[in-house]
């Protein structure tokens, strides 16, 4: 194991990796109809949050 994480080194990494392989683009189709979609989120105060989490 490495010493110390240089974070640095890793972002540039994966910003050139994404960036080449357009991994965040998407392809517009103005054919379809315009959507969205509302994944919800945990509440506040943590309930309902799985045992494995930090709080749980």
């Amino acid at each position: 194991m490495q010493e110390k994480y240089d974070h640095q080194k890793i972002e540039k990494k994966w910003q050139e990796y994404w960036s080449k392989n357009k991994t965040f683009e998407v392809k517009k189709d103005l054919t379809k109809p315009k959507y969205y979609i509302l994944d919800m989120f945990p509440y506040p105060s943590g309930a309902g949050l799985h045992v494995g989490h930090v709080t749980g």
